[in-house]
């Protein structure tokens, strides 16, 4: 009898390590699903004299990308993003995220632009007000500024085509 209660400790143990196992770690569930995008004014990468903010893509579905030059993986998710930019399916926002200025345009200009804007996030002050991670991560947004779905890690063909593009054409597609 008193080996009883550690063996049941430890089948319990097993089984949630069993389970834990099965999970993704990409798919890490954010507690802002279904709750607004949180507000921020930074300024543009691009155009310091230039802001942005959630407002500028309000009304419409949108794609909010959080990269940075330093990052490796972002850098094999950005053809996967210049595709989508090509294809005009949805706008691209950025974060940019811990970075320099400088490196982050040059990084824009050597492998090419793919966002309508990206904000400049030095500090990384916005990004952990959205609950970012790590870079890459990516948030789906609707018409009414609200996160529908957030990917951490690298967007792939495969998940762009199975899980963004899908759900980008039903939030485009419902009704205002």
């Amino acid at each position: 009898m008193r080996y009883l209660v550690p063996l049941a400790a430890f089948v319990l143990l097993v089984i949630f390590l069993a389970v834990g196992l099965t999970l993704d770690p990409r798919e890490v569930p954010s507690p802002f699903i279904g709750k607004p995008a949180p507000t921020f004014t930074l300024p543009q990468v691009v155009d310091a004299g230039k802001t942005l903010s959630p407002a500028d893509f309000k009304g419409q579905v949108a794609l909010v990308n959080v990269w940075a030059s330093w990052c490796v993986s972002c850098r094999q998710e950005h053809p996967v993003l210049l595709d989508l930019a090509e294809r005009r399916v949805v706008p691209i926002y950025g974060l940019n995220y811990k970075d320099q200025r400088e490196d982050a345009l040059a990084w824009l200009n050597r492998f090419g632009d793919p966002y309508t804007a990206s904000a400049f996030d030095a500090d990384g002050r916005v990004g952990i007000d959205w609950g970012v991670y790590g870079v890459p991560e990516t948030f789906v947004i609707d018409r009414q500024g609200i996160i529908r779905y957030k990917h951490t890690g690298p967007i792939t063909a495969e998940i762009l085509e199975t899980k963004l593009l899908p759900l980008i054409r039903q939030l485009q597609d419902a009704p205002s």
